[in-house]
């Protein structure tokens, strides 16, 4: 019988991804604060037209921009963090769902542990029983 069964997939720091980390992070960062300010712009830009009430306009995109900088603090974090992992560490990537065969007589307490697929520099190096 085939099951779907959760499967965790963790990337081995190396230095290559973690310039890859970075830049993706860098990159994200960056874009939020591109969105921010659009959204200031547009905030004032609305707030000219008198179309909405300036409370509820005001309120919408403080709400807005205040989820961008969290977001932005949670990067910066996340940066602070790659720096101080040693290269070699383990990072959950992803959890997927896979297609896993079960029969008559296998462990169900193994089956339900479950698998991890570590990969390193994008090859699959490793899967393992949780």
């Amino acid at each position: 019988m085939k099951v779907l069964q959760t499967v965790i997939v963790k990337q081995v720091l190396t230095e290559n991804s973690r310039n890859k980390l970075l830049d993706q992070y860098v990159g994200r960062k960056r874009q939020l604060k591109k969105e921010c300010e659009q959204l200031k712009f547009e905030s004032k830009r609305l707030e000219k037209t008198r179309k909405f009430p300036p409370e509820s306009l005001k309120r919408h995109f403080d709400h807005e921009i205040r989820i961008h900088m969290e977001k932005i603090k949670l990067l910066e974090f996340q940066i602070e963090q790659l720096h101080i992992l040693s290269i070699g560490s383990e990072l959950k990537e992803a959890e997927l769902q896979g297609i896993v065969e079960v029969n008559e007589g296998d462990n169900w307490d193994e089956f339900l542990a479950g698998k991890t697929v570590v990969v390193k520099d994008g090859i699959v190096t490793e899967i393992r029983e949780r």
